[in-house]
């Protein structure tokens, strides 16, 4: 129980407490087909592609508020745990911030270097239904990637960057998507 509770100097002054899910996201190049609709008189055709190339997305979603923060990476590894953690508590230095995550290798590593305003709590193992992360990943794949075929990397970039700012400025629908974890609602963050 002690690895809850901040100690003396990150507790004072009392900052309101947010809790946020985090976990990473590849999206690349091979392309994913899915249902859609036609006419009955049509036979769909989508076309497909099997490029070997990625990026990856690091998204914390706190579902009380629909805040989301992201970063896209090439890479996913501690270094850039690191990087999105120091750029997460700058975003809300104002707030002692609770993430929940799973047990990556990058989350676990000797070398993370933790901010004194974030507490990782990892969840347990093979339970992505815990973490609404997930449901984000899901959502972006269905509006945003699936049935497309991208000439580059770069339009794999763009395409996240446009679904993640999307989330980022639309807390209702983040809210909506993570309705199942409303639980959170009931925290007193003072």
């Amino acid at each position: 129980m002690a690895s809850l509770q901040w100690s003396v100097e990150q507790a004072a002054p009392i900052k309101p407490i947010v809790v946020f899910f985090e976990d990473e996201g590849r999206f690349g190049r091979i392309s994913r087909e899915m249902y859609c609709w036609v006419r009955k008189d049509m036979i769909p055709a989508v076309a497909r592609q099997m490029v070997r190339e990625y990026i990856y997305a690091f998204s914390a979603i706190a579902p009380q508020t629909g805040d989301c923060f992201s970063l896209i990476a090439p890479h996913c590894n501690t270094d850039t745990m690191n990087c999105f953690l120091t750029q997460l508590s700058v975003q809300y230095a104002g707030y002692r911030i609770v993430l929940l995550l799973d047990k990556a290798g990058w989350h676990i590593s000797k070398n993370l270097l933790l901010p004194g305003n974030i507490l990782l709590l990892h969840l347990p193992p093979y339970s992505p239904e815990l973490n609404p992360v997930e449901l984000l990943w899901r959502e972006t794949r269905r509006k945003f990637f699936h049935n497309k075929i991208f000439n580059s990397l770069d339009q794999v970039e763009d395409t996240l960057a446009t679904a993640l700012a999307y989330y980022h400025q639309h807390t209702t629908a983040v809210k909506q998507l993570t309705n199942a974890y409303s639980y959170f609602s009931k925290i007193d963050a003072g």
